[in-house]
């Protein structure tokens, strides 16, 4: 699958990727399309085996912190002001333990035989430590099950801490109680998602870094990462991983790292309908060099594919590129456009494979859009969105399908789509706030 991994209707941000067996399992918070509001009353649970990335199987709800149709609530204490946020599950001695972030009330660990849940309250967290930072809420909670067997517990918003757990997996081991553990000072600058993975001998620390200079001036869109030889710190800042605000309708981000088979992966989640609050899942391939460190990579529309087949037809929705005040939105759970496509807005697509074509001078490229009463152009680019077209696509002012015939391409091309108004004379001015089409889909023909 592209980027979104998940099917386009699905909404899970937050994602903590886990290796159990010979599944890979993403455990996030669940958002809904056009919300007004960050997640929601249950937790679900996606996976796929790690030999057929491409596709994904949803085992449904895993918990709860409200009754719905089908569910008791599996809190007692919680109401429906208290939506659950960005969980981790981790395994120890064959049990599944899922860490729950609950808004506006004390946190708890539940458990489960299956890393698919469901998963069962165990306990609110035990612990008798003094001024506490988030009064035992727990916020975003990223958990380490070392190799001797110790257990780890991150936290933080707007500042970070750490316990260890005892045995039982949900009391705190008091005296270990550490904060600051990454600094909201620069050059480290967190500000929330704290995730920990060990790789060798080396503690990685994913975390969300504030968008500003200055500490606590807000969320950022990267995710960042620090290192150290022991998971108690001190940590050393290293850099960022990806940032999903990069020619792209920015927002908050959460997600880390993880290894299937020979090859790591960072998991985040971009932004959906103008709000950062409809946010879907998302996954680049990464290395970790010889050094420990982790190049920064770009966001793409590959997902687990090696490249995308300009020959089917491509959704604009799973563009990385998107600028000019484009976004993506959801019209009902079968339709996504890409809307506010104004004029000189750009959308990318990063990777196609156009193969290999020695006979041929030209091909056709068509366009799906939704008119919505505006005459437009479709400049069509190959890796460069300043290069020379290859083609231009005349659009109308209905809805329907236009075609053109383009330059032929072979090889492996980034594909950037530069949309402007085709509307000139005196009165240009008028329609300089108009949108020019919603846009559908696109592809390639020969």
């Amino acid at each position: 699958m592209p980027n979104p991994y998940l099917p386009l209707n699905e909404y899970i941000p937050d994602g903590e990727p886990r290796v159990f067996g010979d599944r890979v399992y993403i455990y996030g918070s669940h958002d809904s399309a056009s919300s007004d509001k960050f997640c929601d009353h249950k937790l679900k649970v996606w996976s796929a085996g790690v030999d057929d990335l491409n596709n994904w199987v949803c085992h449904g709800d895993s918990f709860h912190t409200l009754d719905d149709e089908d569910h008791k609530s599996d809190t007692d204490w919680t109401s429906a002001e208290n939506d659950l946020y960005a969980p981790d599950v981790v395994e120890k001695n064959g049990k599944y333990y899922l860490y729950a972030y609950i808004m506006g009330a004390k946190g708890c660990v539940a458990v489960a035989d299956r890393p698919e849940g469901p998963f069962k309250l165990l306990s609110q967290y035990v612990y008798d430590i003094p001024n506490h930072y988030d009064n035992g809420i727990f916020i975003d909670p990223g958990v380490l099950v070392d190799d001797d067997g110790r257990v780890y517990l991150y936290c933080g918003y707007q500042g970070s801490y750490m316990v260890e757990l005892k045995d039982n997996m949900y009391e705190c081991i008091n005296d270990t109680y550490m904060t600051d553990i990454i600094p909201v000072e620069q050059p480290f600058n967190f500000f929330e998602a704290c995730s920990l993975r060990k790789v060798g001998d080396t503690y990685y620390m994913i975390y969300s870094p504030c968008r500003n200079v200055l500490p606590n001036e807000g969320g950022g869109s990267r995710l960042c990462y620090a290192t150290s030889d022991s998971p108690r710190g001190p940590f050393t800042y290293r850099g960022t991983i990806i940032d999903n605000g990069v020619d792209y309708p920015g927002g908050n981000n959460h997600g880390s790292i993880c290894k299937i088979k020979d090859q790591w992966y960072i998991f985040y989640h971009k932004m959906t309908n103008g709000t950062i609050m409809s946010r879907r899942a998302c996954v680049e391939k990464i290395e970790i060099l010889p050094d420990g460190t982790i190049p920064q990579v770009e966001m793409t529309s590959l997902g687990f594919e090696k490249a995308l087949n300009p020959y089917k037809a491509t959704p604009a929705e799973i563009a990385c590129v998107m600028t000019g005040g484009a976004i993506v939105t959801e019209k009902d759970v079968f339709t996504r456009v890409v809307t506010c496509i104004n004029d000189g807005s750009v959308l990318g697509y990063k990777y196609f494979e156009f193969g290999e074509d020695n006979s041929s001078e030209t091909m056709e490229f068509a366009v799906k859009i939704t008119g919505l009463g505006m005459k437009g152009i479709v400049e069509i680019r190959i890796d460069d969105r300043n290069s020379e077209p290859i083609g231009i696509c005349k659009t109308g002012t209905a809805d329907g399908v236009y075609r053109t015939r383009v330059k032929c391409v072979t090889g492996y091309h980034a594909v950037y789509l530069t949309i402007k108004r085709d509307f000139g004379g005196w009165f240009v001015d008028m329609v300089k706030n108009r949108t020019v089409f919603d846009m559908e889909s696109f592809i390639f023909i020969k």
